[in-house]
């Protein structure tokens, strides 16, 4: 995605504009007002904000299509554009929400993890219609953090734009409009993915240096993006100290990738890596 910059203090409805005798654009079909002037800052993406991210108040969010569906979420792409000027494309995963699906986030991620709002935190437990709303509120949350968290940390995550609801924007990473495959979907074998593993092995170290486990890694959920690996996939992030299965979800997140490079023909040793990672922790 090519860096530019835009001019944030551009929006069509304002004064200046309106007396200037231009038409003031509005949102057509599949279109919105950019969310980003309403959000507050604790809802957006770690500073420095980058130089390709449209923060102009009189952009648009056009829906360009679905990029991935699934039980919880489904992901969509939207350029986010001031009308007539480039704009930037944003992956936005949508969690649904008790009116279209139940949650399937085992309650094994949450320990060592609180609800503050008790009335909150009751309803979840009792998967009431409003537990479920709250619930995807929870989790796209808990992804908004991670993602921050992580970038902050050097881990190779898409950009969190912000946050809002059930909705977490996200640099979209990919080429045009085509999103990068999954890791899973590589065709190479044996030697040719050894730059892959040592990536994914720094990104194991990297959540462990942290004190955390993926708690889902593997090549599903690992994308390829002309030679650089890029974790999405999120929310279940695991605080190795405070889930008495943390270290259960880290061996995991190890078997899953090693396993994968080794039926594709690339020796790997699990146990000598879970160890590694062990140390790195404390």
């Amino acid at each position: 995605m090519s860096s530019l910059r835009f001019d944030a203090s551009f929006h069509p409805a304002s004064p200046d504009h309106a007396a200037s005798g231009d038409s003031v654009p509005e949102p057509g079909p599949d279109q919105r007002w950019s969310t980003w002037p309403a959000s507050p800052p604790t809802q957006r993406g770690p500073l420095p904000h980058p130089d390709w991210l449209v923060t102009a108040s009189g952009a648009f969010d056009t829906e360009l299509g679905v990029v991935k569906t699934g039980k919880e979420a489904d992901v969509h792409l939207i350029e986010r554009a001031v009308p007539g000027r480039p704009g930037s494309l944003l992956a936005a995963k949508r969690y649904r929400t008790a009116q279209h699906s139940d949650f399937h986030r085992s309650g094994s991620y949450e320990e060592g993890r609180a609800i503050r709002n008790t009335r909150d935190a009751r309803a979840v437990h009792r998967k009431t219609s409003y537990g479920r709303g709250v619930a995807a509120g929870h989790w796209a949350g808990s992804e908004f953090a991670a993602l921050t968290r992580g970038w902050q940390a050097g881990l190779p995550v898409p950009y969190p734009v912000q946050v809002s609801e059930t909705e977490v924007l996200m640099e979209f990473i990919g080429d045009g409009r085509v999103a990068a495959p999954r890791l899973a979907q590589s065709r190479l074998h044996g030697s040719q993915l050894a730059g892959a593993y040592d990536q994914v092995v720094g990104i194991l170290e990297t959540f462990a240096r942290a004190g955390f486990a993926h708690g889902d890694l593997s090549p599903y959920n690992l994308l390829e993006h002309h030679g650089r690996v890029v974790v999405i996939d999120l929310p279940q992030i695991v605080d190795v100290a405070a889930n008495p299965q943390g270290l259960d979800f880290l061996y995991r997140d190890v078997v899953n990738v090693s396993t994968w490079f080794a039926r594709r023909g690339l020796d790997t040793d699990p146990e000598a890596l879970f160890g590694d990672l062990v140390g790195a922790l404390w």
